[in-house]
């Protein structure tokens, strides 16, 4: 294995750099528990959404790779913070009111507004490890809820109890002068109402783990800080978990940092190591904002897997963790190429460029086979101008672009053809809007026409036909043949961007295409946009 990890240490690859720390934390070799455990954390107050399912498939990236160059064994948790009360009612989830009812209380106890589980978090966690599954991620699921009343962290909670001085003075030089009133790492569960409650707390015993406080009503209450009587606040509760289940590696938001640097504090108090830890940029929506739970803003992960495969959102994922970038509906059609394209050069690859190969990450090393005749993109423009559903008539154009394809020759582009319906149907159609050429544009389509009729009916080679698109262009005397091409997409297509026009007419086919632009100078395309009620001009 020595050269192998020699190898992958070379490749830069981000994952292997991550599982390069826990190497060296682990030199002598596995930790007493006998394996190194990967965490992720998640917050059910709201549906589970790309950015949750992006840490649980980055953390499985490092652990595979530290597999890769390492025997010690690992073992993978999602964590639901599922005993946190409810602070807020989410806007993207029905029944709202009956949220509104349950503010404070235990998101394992609060209703659940789409009437399927026992309980609100019951429901997220459920959708959540749903789509784990759908992309078989080996992980143990754990419940706050769970962890708390089956004492699994009484040992720690005492152990705060028991430095309780040490862990507030951290805590509270970065909380306001209000703030500091009312703080105490420990939240209490009401007595009374079942409520978890954010009031100070008094330390009676700290041997023994006894806190007492006033409820809402004024009454004074004692109770032991085991069993699930009190939940620890957030900082303290991230660094309690930690220590409590020994926890090795887990990555977090940048939008944490801060929590983490005093998270880590607070593990070293209670006499442990802080986990390895990777800090990630954030996702953004369209505009801009960062993605959220309660919002639901940016793309659920139920809405990109109706457009394109499961493969291009772990692809996505897996690119540049550290960049913020933008997780909207327009980033599929290109994440879906570049993982075709990674896929199909990696059994060419020596082992030191697979392990620089994203579909080593993405497949742990065992990716399938896969090759595409045409590519996501093509496939939308062809869907768009063939002005059709029917897969059986898309078939049909590239099975003459390509001998001898079939859906059982290429099973993943016979799915593909699904997603691009989809996609051009819901995001593509709605947008299109052709106008028409004018001044040289009408010298080139004229020059395109008579070079494309020159040409055998039969012609698929895209480069001999690229060849007579730049012509015509530069028979038009364009200045800039960008202006050209950009021309082709909107007068022919109807859009701002395409594809190669070489590979597109290829696709399409010549006679087609000579058809399409007659049509398109005849202003038909124009005259549809009128009587739809779209064109102003």
């Amino acid at each position: 294995m020595t050269g192998n990890i020699d190898l992958a240490l070379a490749s830069n690859a981000w994952p292997f750099k991550e599982a390069e720390k826990l190497v060296k934390r682990f030199k002598g070799g596995a930790p007493e528990k006998g394996h190194i455990l990967f965490e992720t954390g998640y917050g059910p107050s709201g549906l589970p959404h790309l950015g949750t399912f992006g840490e649980v498939a980055r953390t499985t990236m490092v652990m595979r790779a530290f597999q890769e160059i390492s025997d010690v064994p690992t073992k993978l948790i999602c964590f639901s913070d599922d005993m946190d009360g409810l602070r807020k009612v989410p806007t993207n989830v029905p029944n709202q009111e009956l949220l509104a009812g349950a503010l404070g209380m235990p998101l394992t106890e609060v209703p659940d507004p789409f009437g399927t589980h026992d309980s609100f978090g019951a429901h997220n966690n459920a959708r959540l490890q749903a789509f784990l599954d759908q992309f078989g991620f080996e992980y143990d699921f754990y419940s706050s809820t769970e962890c708390y009343k089956a004492g699994r962290f009484d040992a720690t909670l005492l152990k705060i109890c028991q430095r309780y001085d040490k862990i507030i003075n951290v805590i509270l030089p970065t909380l306001g002068e209000e703030r500091r009133q009312t703080y105490s790492p420990f939240l209490p569960r009401c007595p009374e109402t079942g409520e978890i409650l954010q009031v100070p707390v008094t330390i009676e015993d700290p041997d023994a783990g006894i806190v007492s406080f006033k409820s809402a009503s004024g009454n004074h209450h004692e109770v032991p800080v085991t069993g699930g009587n009190v939940k620890c606040q957030w900082k303290v509760d991230w660094a309690m978990r930690w220590d409590a289940l020994d926890v090795d590696y887990e990555m977090a938001g940048k939008d944490l940092d801060e929590s983490v640097k005093l998270s880590s504090i607070i593990r070293r108090i209670l006499g442990g190591k802080p986990p390895e830890a990777l800090s990630y940029e954030m996702f953004l929506d369209q505009n801009g904002q960062k993605i959220s739970k309660s919002k639901g803003n940016g793309i659920s992960i139920e809405e990109w897997l109706a457009y394109a495969s499961p493969e291009s959102l772990s692809l996505y994922m897996f690119q540049s963790p550290r960049k913020a970038k933008r997780l909207y509906f327009d980033v599929i059609p290109k994440a879906v190429d570049e993982y075709y394209t990674f896929a199909s050069k990696f059994h060419e690859q020596e082992l030191a460029d697979q392990y620089r190969n994203p579909a080593w990450h993405i497949h742990g090393g065992g990716v399938p086979a896969a090759s595409l005749p045409v590519s996501f993109g093509l496939l939308l423009n062809l869907v768009s101008v063939a002005n059709t559903e029917d897969r059986n008539a898309l078939w049909g154009f590239v099975a003459r672009y390509v001998a001898g394809a079939s859906a059982e020759a290429y099973p993943d582009l016979d799915s593909l053809m699904g997603y691009a319906i989809r996609y051009y149907t819901d995001f593509v159609k709605p947008t299109k809007s052709f106008r028409a050429a004018e001044g040289n544009e009408l010298v080139a389509f004229d020059s395109l026409k008579r070079r494309l009729a020159t040409l055998d009916a039969n012609e698929h080679d895209p480069e001999v036909i690229m060849t007579e698109v730049y012509s015509a262009g530069k028979d038009a005397e364009f200045e800039n043949l960008r202006d050209w091409f950009k021309a082709c997409y909107e007068v022919l297509l109807g859009q701002s961007q395409g594809p190669r026009m070489g590979g597109f007419i290829a696709l399409y086919g010549i006679k087609e295409t000579l058809a399409l632009i007659d049509d398109a100078l005849a202003g038909k395309f124009i005259i549809g946009e009128k009587l739809a009620g779209k064109y102003d001009t």
